[in-house]
């Protein structure tokens, strides 16, 4: 499955701060745009697994129905 997502990266002086547009709370910094891109699949794994979880948590003893979602853009 491929999603595209947008990446933006912002100059400052201590290097870069990132985030994805389309994620609340996927956001990191890094010392070089590649330092910061590579933080940056790192923060997007960990809210993605982190909002499993809570969901998870939250479904507990109920009987619900899960199946793949794949978004096509135009």
């Amino acid at each position: 499955m491929t999603m595209q997502l947008t990446a933006v990266f912002e100059k400052v002086p201590e290097g870069y701060i990132a985030f994805v547009e389309e994620l609340p709370g996927a956001n990191t910094q890094g010392a070089t745009m590649e330092e910061a891109r590579t933080n940056l699949q790192e923060a997007v794994e960990m809210v993605l697994d982190a909002n499993r979880v809570l969901a998870e948590e939250s479904l507990n003893g109920h009987t619900v129905i899960r199946e793949a979602f794949v978004i096509v853009s135009k």
